[in-house]
């Protein structure tokens, strides 16, 4: 059955349409505005966390070692006696008596007071055989003395051994370094001008520019060491002192060292 629109209702029909059609194009509009907006917000948050990935820059870390000699002044003698007697009395009174005939001939060639020191005292019983009863005791004394003329120290040391007499007993010797100020302070300039020359190295080699420094710490310093030194000495000694050869002692010094690149 056909359907007959009065002017009327097909000018309704007309305006609804439209309507609709308007309706449609501005929602349309409004869900691309609010992607494209969406779309910036995220390529502002990404541009941001690029920026803050590296906030220090480039750096990178190197060590510096520097080493000097010097010539030791000074020797350490560590040396002491030891006596038996069928008594503790009596060992205690050998080793009295051999010590006070070495400090005095110490005393007597030069050596000062302070620079003799009592280092150890130790008395045992002795046994022999399985009965568990002591047939004697041994005394046994140590002393640490400083010779600060190494030119003398070798006659001072055999003036001793020879005071305490067959109860002598020689545990060793060292050679030292006073004072070691000046050769750190050398030691610790060429420390910095190596790790500094390493530095640059990688730099150029890396075509960026060396920045500051950012940080600088120093291994703790190790105790002088010897060198061997194969060299007749020079200074003369007195015919039965013991030799003294003095040697190098050589001081190290390792820094770790952070650069900043430019």
């Amino acid at each position: 059955m056909a359907v007959q629109f009065s002017s009327t209702q097909r000018a309704v029909a007309v305006g609804v349409a439209s309507a609709g059609l308007l309706i449609g194009a501005f929602t349309l509009g409004a869900g691309q505005g609010s992607a494209a907006a969406g779309g910036a917000t995220g390529n502002a948050a990404l541009t941001a966390a690029a920026a803050t990935q590296a906030p220090g820059g480039t750096r990178i870390t190197v060590t510096g070692t520097g080493k000097v000699s010097g010539a030791p002044n000074q020797l350490a003698l560590s040396m002491g006696v030891q006596t038996n007697g069928t008594s503790v009395a009596a060992a205690l009174r050998q080793a009295n008596s051999a010590v006070r005939s070495i400090t005095a001939v110490l005393r007597r060639s030069g050596v000062a007071a302070p620079d003799v020191q009592t280092s150890g005292l130790s008395i045992y019983p002795n046994y022999s055989g399985s009965s568990g009863v002591p047939d004697g005791y041994q005394v046994s004394e140590q002393l640490t003395i400083t010779l600060r003329r190494l030119s003398v120290a070798g006659s001072q040391i055999s003036a001793a051994a020879h005071a305490g007499g067959n109860a002598t007993v020689i545990n060793g010797v060292s050679l030292n370094l006073s004072d070691t100020s000046a050769l750190l302070a050398s030691a610790r300039a060429r420390a910095v001008a190596d790790a500094k020359a390493k530095a640059t190295a990688y730099a150029r080699a890396l075509g960026r520019p060396l920045g500051p420094v950012v940080s600088m710490s120093e291994t703790p310093a190790a105790q002088p060491y010897p060198v061997p030194e194969f060299a007749a000495p020079t200074a003369s000694r007195a015919v039965g002192s013991v030799p003294v050869h003095p040697g190098n002692q050589q001081l190290s010094v390792t820094i770790t060292v952070i650069f900043a690149l430019g």
